[in-house]
This record gives C-alpha cells, structure tokens and sequence, in this order.
C-alpha cells in the first residue's frame, strides 16, 4: 500500500466513525423524539383487518406498513391538472397542483401541504441515518418524506407516494 492510498484509508475510517457518532446520537435522540401532530378534526382509527379490507394490497404497504413504491410508477406523478391530492385512505386534503412541482426524483413532490396540521411528522432511521416521515394526521397513514432541498418559497420538498394519494380536480 502507497501512502496516497493509506491516507485514503485513514480518511474513510475517520468519516466512517464520525458517521457511527453521528448515527448513535440520532438513535440517542430518536426516544426523545415525539410525533409532531397538531390535527384538530377527529382521528380514524381502524384495526389493520379493517384497513386490509379497504385498501389495495399496494396502498396497504405503503400507507399501512410505511413501505415505498418503486420511482417512477406512481399513477399522480405527471399529472398536471388542477385539483387537490387527498389521502387515499381517508380523503383528509393534503397537497394542492398550486404547491406540486418535477422534482426528478420518480415520486410526487410539493414544496408545502395544504394546512400544515393535515401532516403529521416522525423521524425514521430505516436506512441508517435520521429522514423526517410524513403521514396522515387524520389516519396516520404514511405518505412519505420532507426534505430541506425544495423550491422557494419554502425550501421543502415533499416527497410523496402515489399510492398514498387521490386526486380530486377541480378548484386547488
């Protein structure tokens, strides 16, 4: 092994370690962590029997189990009409067309929901490092992820399964 080589060594072991650090305090964190849910309305709970009975095996998965759809399958993600995305389990409104944007990444993508108390929040680790989850706050079914590099005017980008949603057009 060339030093070039060795000190290559040494940098990814550094930044391997540092990100164990990283990861332990957000695990650290993660009990300290509450659901950010601040919906008024009244909550649908249901038990999983009930939701199975109701939803798709698909949108099962994904909203009842927090799984992902495969990018680009979604049947929402080109849709370019006016209207209003709804929870697909619950009909709660969620994303205006005003607020949805092509943000590349193969999954339907806001940049604000349409009343910030419809979207509840949690901090998930499934992949290793600290992502923030949206979900339903009426239903609690997962929608999919916020992330800090959208749009102006907020800088958010929802990233959201198809599957999640409905679209009702019409007036935004």
């Amino acid at each position: 092994m060339n030093f070039s080589q060795l000190k290559c060594v040494i940098l990814i072991s550094a930044l391997m370690m540092i990100g164990c650090q990283d990861r332990s305090n957000h695990l650290k964190s993660q009990t300290d962590t509450e659901e950010i849910n601040n919906f008024k309305g009244e909550k649908i709970v249901k038990s999983e029997e009930e939701w199975r009975k109701e939803l798709s095996d698909k949108e099962f998965y994904v909203l009842r189990q927090a799984g992902t759809e495969r990018a680009f399958t979604g049947d929402l993600l080109n849709n370019k009409k006016e209207g209003v995305y709804v929870c697909r389990a619950c009909a709660l409104p969620l994303f205006s067309s005003e607020t949805k944007y092509k943000s590349g990444t193969g999954w339907p993508s806001y940049y604000k929901p349409i009343d910030e108390t419809h979207i509840g929040k949690t901090v998930d680790y499934k992949i290793g490092y600290a992502r923030t989850e949206v979900h339903c706050a009426r239903c609690g079914g997962h929608l999919g992820h916020v992330f800090n590099d959208g749009p102006e005017p907020t800088g958010l980008r929802y990233c959201i399964n198809a599957v999640s949603l409905d679209f009702e057009p019409g007036n935004k």
